[in-house]
């Protein structure tokens, strides 16, 4: 029997692809929030939709997770989370936290500072409005800059 070693090659390129897209996929979100924050919740929501494990502490207060994370006081939101790594401070879309953790940037974390209408789990009810947001990335120390902008629609 003779071998095809592009079939071969192709198969295992193959199974290496969907084995790291697995990996890849339902990554574990920590998160840091006040029980009654409805937000939140729904964030939470947002999450799972897109696909991450979610596990939520209710503390009577975030700040001590915002200081230990590294998440600079301008900087706060209602929730603190954590995945691999990085710190998530706030409404931050999965999307942007899916690109963090494929990029791997030497940072601390990312942010949505206060709660932007519009931005995840900020949603409007019976509305497509957002305010304009910025999701911004967290470098060691105090520097901060803009990761993602996100326009304002009516």
């Amino acid at each position: 029997m003779r071998i095809n070693w592009r079939t071969v090659l192709l198969l295992f390129v193959l199974a290496l692809t969907l084995s790291s897209s697995v990996i890849a996929a339902g990554e574990q979100v920590t998160i840091y929030k006040i029980a009654s924050c409805s937000c939140c919740k729904l964030w939470m929501e947002h999450l799972k939709q897109n696909d991450f494990r979610v596990l939520a502490h209710d503390v009577p207060n975030t700040a001590p997770y915002r200081q230990k994370y590294g998440v600079p006081e301008t900087l706060q939101s209602c929730h603190t989370a954590v995945v691999e790594n990085y710190v998530v401070e706030g409404h931050v879309p999965a999307r942007e936290i899916k690109r963090i953790v494929k990029e791997r940037p030497a940072v601390t974390g990312l942010a949505v500072p206060g709660m932007p209408l519009g931005s995840p789990g900020m949603e409007a009810l019976k509305s497509s409005r957002r305010d304009a947001y910025s999701v911004v990335l967290i470098a060691p120390g105090t520097k901060t800059s803009v990761y993602q902008a996100y326009p304002a629609s009516e």
